[in-house]
């Protein structure tokens, strides 16, 4: 073979290795708006991902990185890990914190293969609960648009007392994290939303069913 031809294979399988490459790396848009009506979230950890993995599961204890981001809406840990994790793609966050009626939009990369979102938040003011996305299907053309709604879930590291000082924020201003204790339910479940017990007002601060909503487009 000369080497002219040598030279001519060598551009097709770097241009047909660039194609695959291309058609695999996708870029999706994600809007996410809070529907609460006192409601604030923290900013939110996305990622993408295969089928199967999950940040947390329903009636088991929530990791120590989960419970972080839950008591204080602190996701560099989760991140950290998620970023070493084989089964996700890739992981980005939003900035700053996502009032009552408000959206917010970033991107995140993806591949073909990790055609899974999660996202992950916290609830101000809450002890520890948290907003998720969990696991859903991203969009698979180009320009396409899918819509979700996000629920609730209480991580079950921290007793709901209600109280100011054992929440952080601009609402409450208290410590954000706390010492494992007997009282904690232990596992993760929908939350049932503020008791109205304590410092916190149902009235200004309840919420019914989902507390976000969620679109999603892929724009590459």
């Amino acid at each position: 073979m000369n080497n002219t031809i040598k030279s001519s294979l060598l551009i097709l399988t770097l241009a047909a290795s660039a194609s695959a490459f291309a058609d695999n790396q996708r870029v999706y848009e994600v809007t996410v708006t809070n529907l609460t009506k006192g409601i604030a979230f923290t900013p939110f950890l996305g990622a993408t991902h295969k089928k199967g993995m999950q940040l947390f599961r329903l009636g088991h204890a929530a990791s120590d990185n989960v419970a972080n981001v839950a008591e204080g809406g602190d996701i560099s840990g989760l991140k950290d890990e998620l970023d070493n994790t084989y089964s996700v793609a890739s992981t980005a966050a939003s900035a700053g914190l996502l009032t009552h009626g408000q959206s917010v939009t970033f991107t995140i990369d993806g591949q073909a293969r990790f055609n899974h979102l999660s996202l992950i938040s916290m609830l101000l003011p809450t002890n520890d609960t948290m907003v998720s996305l969990r696991g859903k299907k991203l969009p698979k053309q180009k320009g396409q648009v899918v819509h979700y709604r996000m629920h609730a879930y209480d991580a079950g590291t921290e007793v709901n007392s209600e109280l100011c000082s054992d929440i952080p924020g601009p609402q409450c201003g208290g410590n954000p994290f706390s010492v494992p204790a007997a009282s904690d339910e232990g596992y993760v479940y929908p939350s049932p939303g503020i008791h109205g017990e304590a410092d916190l007002s149902r009235f200004d601060y309840g919420w019914q069913a989902a507390v976000a909503k969620v679109k999603i487009k892929r724009i590459n």
